[in-house]
């Protein structure tokens, strides 16, 4: 799941988010766990609201990847999402946030994620993937 913004990956200031596109991501993600024959599901929107309403419709998977982008700031109704979101799930941040402006510093998600994964580039999807094949049996 991808917040405001991210469909621009590849074209988007790509000194600080690189030059993989949300397709290559997704096909990265799908390889990693292939294996497990798990099925990966993309979601990508500009509003909160979207977000919400795709996690919801998707309570019945077994896990997920985020990176809400912006709305890790202020993100409170999808945080709420997440809350009741009863499988696990990894934050991520193609950025090192914590070296980037101050408002940047606080994530109103991450005290619900099992893990977090920041400033790795797109690589930080991969491990999050890798981490959803280690918590999930």
């Amino acid at each position: 799941m991808n917040g405001p913004n991210l469909g621009m990956l590849g074209r988007r200031e790509p000194e600080i988010y690189g030059t993989d596109t949300l397709a290559d991501i997704e096909d990265a993600v799908r390889d990693e766990v292939a294996g497990r024959g798990w099925k990966v599901v993309g979601v990508q929107h500009e509003s909160e609201g979207e977000l919400i309403h795709a996690l919801q419709d998707n309570y019945d998977t077994i896990g997920a990847i985020v990176n809400p982008g912006a709305l890790m700031i202020a993100g409170w109704s999808l945080r709420d999402a997440f809350a009741s979101y009863p499988r696990p799930f990894v934050e991520v941040h193609i950025s090192n946030v914590w070296k980037r402006e101050s408002f940047r510093h606080d994530s109103v998600l991450a005290p619900l994620a099992s893990g977090i994964i920041v400033g790795l580039g797109t690589l930080g999807y991969r491990l999050a993937a890798r981490a959803l094949l280690t918590l999930i049996p």
